[in-house]
């Protein structure tokens, strides 16, 4: 069989070494801001799951609640003896607002669960835009091997650092 030769291309290309090394370089970052990325929309996901079963509760507390009121109601208008219906209407009572209190704290815990949901999703969104503009940096910046002109490094560099900037800002938000 005969020997496969690869020839180097860059043998004395000083700038494709930097080149290639920056495209190393962007390629790293983009795998972390990938990462971090899928890492908060998963956040997100269970989040919203957590702020569904809490507002689930809630609408389960608001129909005992109601279910309470009827009884009281009902309770009034059937009852003959008036001792045994302020006893049955007391009790009714009392679980009435267990129930609105219960709810009360319940609609606090599902809305900050929810607005906890709502604030991963826009860091997601800031992750999502800094991969896009990464992935436009690495792709720009390995044009230059193909067409060797100067200026996809640079359009590259200046993409990937955009990206870097914005996936920080998602960390900050």
């Amino acid at each position: 069989m005969a020997e496969l030769e690869i020839p180097e291309a860059h043998e004395g290309d000083e700038f494709g070494k930097r080149v290639g090394i920056s495209v190393g370089i962007i390629g790293i970052v983009l795998s972390v801001v990938t990462i971090i990325s899928h890492r908060e929309h998963t956040a997100a996901v269970v989040q919203q799951t957590k702020a569904n079963d809490s507002w689930a509760y809630y609408q389960a507390k608001k129909i005992r609640e109601y279910t309470a009121s009827a009884s009281i109601r009902t309770v009034e208008a059937l009852g003959t003896d008036a001792g045994k219906v302020k006893a049955a209407a007391d009790a009714f009572a009392a679980e009435h607002d267990k129930y609105v209190s219960d709810a009360a704290a319940l609609e606090k815990d599902a809305t900050s669960k929810q607005e906890g949901s709502e604030h991963s999703e826009v860091r997601a969104l800031y992750y999502d835009v800094g991969e896009g503009f990464l992935e436009l940096g690495l792709v720009l910046a390995s044009l230059y091997f193909l067409a060797r002109k100067r200026l996809f490094p640079l359009l590259g560099g200046i993409a990937a650092l955009l990206g870097a900037v914005v996936a920080t800002i998602g960390m900050i938000v």
